[in-house]
């Protein structure tokens, strides 16, 4: 007799967390564990469809955490936000579930510390779109057991994504290497006067890249940008901070340092 299929529980109702769970479908029936019917009903809309065989449903229960055997955080990039979410991933289920995180920016080891959950606590950060893109960046705390260890990474491949171990270092190893660069961008555009579109065009034309910095910050967001520059020790610049205290956060806001029509799907 087969086993039955593990029953996954994705917390979150962005970007991030509705491309998982679609991807997530690859591996085991999935739960999308939303924060208010109206984020469970975007999450619906957004979704699209799953990339597996295992079935996918949008619950906003919180008792749905219960009897899950691998909880992925996908919440806002706020270490107290994520930490709240991980107390209650910890507090519902068993010892044998896997807990994880997919931080982009803040420390393994002061999540899985702060849940106290070090032993079955994985880092698995994921890339926007989580349908597109193979990587994943894999930290664990000191106290990951083998068997945590060897679990996260057989999920990855179960994901059909490239894991890659890093340190637990603030931005991993993408993000410390980019967001310099970025910010280089902004602080270009500025001291010259040189549109944003052209800025990209040079990068998209000059050094290859499929999509320019300043419509990168864009579609990653810009006040999660400045988040994760604060983390990794390269404040935000001013004319990025400007845009956020606007509003102007990206393609998710219609505006940012390109303007945009509608917000794309994960």
């Amino acid at each position: 007799m087969d086993a039955r299929p593990e029953r996954i529980v994705v917390v979150g109702s962005g970007a991030i967390a509705c491309g998982l769970a679609a991807v997530a479908t690859r591996a085991g029936d999935v739960v999308l564990l939303a924060r208010s019917e109206q984020s469970a009903q975007r999450a619906r809309e957004r979704i699209g469809q799953p990339l597996g065989t295992g079935s996918l449903s949008v619950s906003t229960r919180a008792q749905d955490l219960a009897g899950a055997d691998i909880v992925i955080e996908a919440v806002a990039e706020d270490l107290s936000v994520k930490v709240e979410v991980l107390r209650a991933a910890d507090a519902a289920t068993s010892r044998s579930a896997l807990l994880a995180t997919t931080t982009s920016s803040l420390s393994i080891e002061v999540l899985a510390q702060s849940c106290d959950a070090a032993e079955r606590f994985a880092g698995l950060h994921v890339f926007n779109p989580v349908r597109r893109m193979d990587l994943v960046e894999v930290a664990f705390p000191e106290r990951a057991s083998a068997a945590t260890r060897a679990r996260a990474l057989g999920l990855c491949e179960r994901l059909g994504k490239q894991a890659v171990l890093v340190p637990d270092v603030p931005g991993f190893v993408v993000n410390r290497l980019l967001f310099p660069f970025l910010f280089a961008a902004v602080d270009l555009m500025h001291e010259s006067g040189m549109p944003a579109a052209d800025v990209d065009r040079c990068m998209t034309l000059g050094a290859g890249h499929p999509m320019g910095p300043l419509a990168l910050l864009d579609f990653v967001g810009l006040d999660i940008a400045a988040a994760i520059g604060s983390e990794i020790g390269r404040p935000a610049p001013p004319p990025l901070l400007a845009l956020v205290a606007d509003g102007a956060l990206g393609r998710k806001a219609g505006r940012g340092f390109h303007s945009y029509e509608t917000e794309p799907t994960a």
